[in-house]
């Protein structure tokens, strides 16, 4: 039996037995299917789908965004027309077979925009080449069709669970530790509305986790979400939804949560998919500003937001600057005063400061 025939098996299970089902059993089942799903992120072997020509793509930009959709709904159309990069367009299903990368310049950073081959159904059990979408991406374009949009994003979501990338979530709060003696400790600091004690364990005992303390501050709390922290390849990727729409469309679209209707024919509200794009990837423009001249508009550095303190903007630069480093004075958000700050390394700076570096 192939591993995606035992996926179906385990998932048809659950279908039929969930009302019947013991939590320790179903536990059981969602650990069992999780590890299947894992030999089909990173398969030991060949075979149909796997990497190809085009999807080894050199990073560039300060971060990248990849186009993700259904084939032949306008995704390499807009790229074309937002970066100036050609990926073949037709209406026939699978015209993109490899991944072709661009460069969109917004507030003065690159961003690397990569239009990935179409998903389709099934694609993260190994059918078509969806199984290559760039889990390295920084940020996702989830591209829908405006007729069915809504039972896109369903299936699209689903077959990048299945790829082990969770959107616009954050990594469950919930610790596990191994031991060497003691048994299972269960600790929660929220309720455990969602899932018992006795899933918790059989979910541990799936992946043979005899030893062990669990501590557990996320509300809510599944057991997807504790399969998802013990198997630990998870990546968590925000997303936008975009929507190839007409004006009228338009009011209907938006209530989609994360969406951003535009039209790549008449060139339709792309400035506010650039904002939106901008605030997703929590980026932080900084600009230089040498001794006795004005600042550096022209070429920010660009940080990412939670590593953007000066030691960071320094090692941006050149890893030797923050040895070098005296002081530091900012000028913008970040600073007590108008008139700048003296700062030092692990000042944390904000979007559009200015900085000097005074050396030793």
């Amino acid at each position: 039996m192939t591993t995606v025939q035992k996926i179906k098996e385990i998932e048809d299970e659950m279908a039929t037995q969930k009302n019947k089902a013991t939590s320790y059993h179903l536990g059981q089942l969602k650990a069992k299917l999780a590890k299947l799903r894992r030999e089909l992120i990173s398969p030991s072997g060949g075979g149909g789908g796997g990497p190809g020509i085009g999807f080894d793509v050199a990073r560039t930009g300060v971060a990248s965004v990849g186009f993700v959709g259904f084939p032949s709904v306008g995704k390499s159309t807009l790229m074309s027309k937002l970066t100036g990069t050609h990926s073949e367009v037709s209406e026939i299903d699978f015209t993109t077979l490899t991944t072709v990368p661009g460069t969109l310049k917004v507030h003065g950073a690159p961003i690397q925009i990569l239009d990935l081959p179409g998903i389709i159904e099934g694609a993260n059990d190994g059918r078509g080449r969806g199984r290559q979408v760039a889990r390295t991406c920084n940020l996702i374009f989830i591209v829908l069709d405006v007729l069915k949009p809504l039972g896109d994003k369903k299936i699209i979501e689903s077959e990048l669970e299945g790829f082990g990338i969770r959107l616009n979530k954050k990594p469950p709060a919930i610790l596990v530790r191994k031991k060497d003696k003691g048994g299972i400790a269960i600790t929660n600091t929220v309720p455990l509305t969602n899932i018992d004690q006795e899933e918790i364990k059989a979910v541990l005992s799936e992946y043979k986790l005899s030893n062990v303390d669990v501590t557990i501050r996320q509300p809510n709390m599944t057991a997807d979400d504790l399969v998802d922290v013990i198997e630990g390849n998870r990546v968590y990727i925000p997303a936008l939804y975009i929507d190839a729409i007409s004006i009228e469309e338009l009011d209907l679209l938006y209530k989609i949560p994360h969406s951003v209707p535009i039209s790549s024919r008449e060139w339709l509200n792309i400035d506010e998919l650039s904002e939106k794009m901008w605030d997703a990837l929590e980026l932080v423009r900084v600009y230089t500003k040498p001794r006795g001249q004005s600042p550096d508009y022209s070429a920010p550095v660009v940080l990412r937001r939670g590593r953007c303190s000066v030691e960071d903007f320094c090692n941006a630069i050149h890893k030797e600057i923050a040895k070098q480093m005296k002081y530091a004075v900012v000028w913008g958000a970040s600073a007590k005063h108008s008139r700048g700050q003296k700062v030092g390394l692990d000042h944390i700076l904000e979007d559009e400061d200015v900085v000097h570096i005074a050396k030793k």
